[in-house]
């Protein structure tokens, strides 16, 4: 993602910028004329101290986070976690059954193996065995949430928790609402490429979003989106993944089949009300390819934008609801 301010005609509003690291990424955040009476020093800590407890419980980069401890455990019983915990798990669990499992959260075994998690680095693809052993652990219908007693449950001891495709969404949603909680209207959230946005930008105009192409070694804008209120992600295959004997292999990795998606279809842009929501459909669309992808999100009328890779070219696809926002 690209961000653009536009229209220098007219006096610009002071803004300012915060951010700083968290979840293998940065995240940044844009207020336009706050309040005197916000502090930005508190403000900032707020936001560590947030991502930080998001961290600690699903991020399978942190060894001792919740999701790693249950990961960890061989136990087919009923586990305690936080309410957000299972919030989080059981909305994730929705999309799935909402995309007949094109995006799941029980992926993890299947990443790991093709050399895509957190400890390994993809050299070449595995065999059929081990492709077939791990799916037997694989599949969103082996895990429950039980979140009026804050409780999860998988069938299988192996069944592995990978919320990489929804947690940084979900923070991004978390820092607009400690926006919104200290009463600020104009500002622009962003972790990792996963934004959400409300009001207007310094100029007084809407946030311009560009989108990229979806190219390897350079980086371009496709077209921009100007947005006044909402959430925008990107899910792509063009930056992570690697090849073995001419053929790509890309880390969005396919639950159904254990294999990596092999479709034309470069990346997938989501726009809708959360930036959690928008960061798992668009996972999912990605996976589903164009002819399914677009037939889901038409149904479900999700603003969805797709960039096919044909030949030397770039080609798009979208929704009624996204060519909606390109004529806003």
């Amino acid at each position: 993602m690209v961000f653009f301010g536009c229209g220098d005609s007219i006096e610009r509003l002071v803004e300012y910028e915060l951010g700083g690291a968290t979840m293998g990424t940065h995240f940044s955040i844009k207020l336009v004329a706050p309040d005197e009476t916000i502090d930005r020093a508190e403000l900032q800590q707020q936001f560590m101290q947030a991502l930080q407890r998001i961290e600690a419980q699903m991020s399978t980069f942190v060894a001792d986070s919740a999701v790693s401890r249950f990961n960890r455990s061989s136990s087919t019983e009923w586990i305690e976690v936080s309410a957000e915990l299972c919030a989080v798990v059981e909305s994730a669990l929705a999309v799935s059954r909402l995309t007949d499992g094109a995006f799941d959260i029980t992926v993890g075994p299947l990443v790991n193996l093709w050399g895509f998690g957190p400890e390994n680095t993809a050299v070449e693809p595995p065999s059929e065995e081990e492709i077939g052993r791990v799916l037997r652990w694989v599949g969103f219908d082996k895990l429950e949430a039980n979140c009026s007693v804050s409780q999860l449950r998988k069938s299988q001891p192996e069944v592995y928790l990978d919320l990489s495709a929804y947690a940084k969404g979900y923070a991004v949603d978390q820092l607009a609402e400690l926006l919104d909680g200290v009463g600020q209207k104009d500002y622009l959230v962003e972790v990792g490429g996963e934004i959400r946005l409300q009001g207007h930008n310094a100029s007084r105009e809407k946030w311009a979003i560009a989108i990229e192409k979806p190219l390897e070694f350079e980086r371009g804008v496709q077209t921009i989106v100007r947005l006044t209120n909402g959430s925008m992600a990107t899910s792509g295959d063009y930056r992570n993944f690697f090849e073995y004997q001419g053929r790509r292999y890309s880390h969005t990795i396919d639950s159904r089949t254990g294999r990596p998606v092999v479709h034309n279809v470069a990346a997938v842009t989501v726009v809708s009300d959360t930036a959690a929501f928008a960061d798992a459909i668009a996972t999912a669309l990605l996976v589903l390819g164009l002819e399914k992808g677009i037939e889901l999100a038409e149904r479900e009328e999700i603003a969805a934008y797709f960039l096919l890779r044909n030949d030397s070219a770039i080609e798009e696809r979208m929704t009624k609801m996204f060519s909606g926002l390109l004529r806003k």
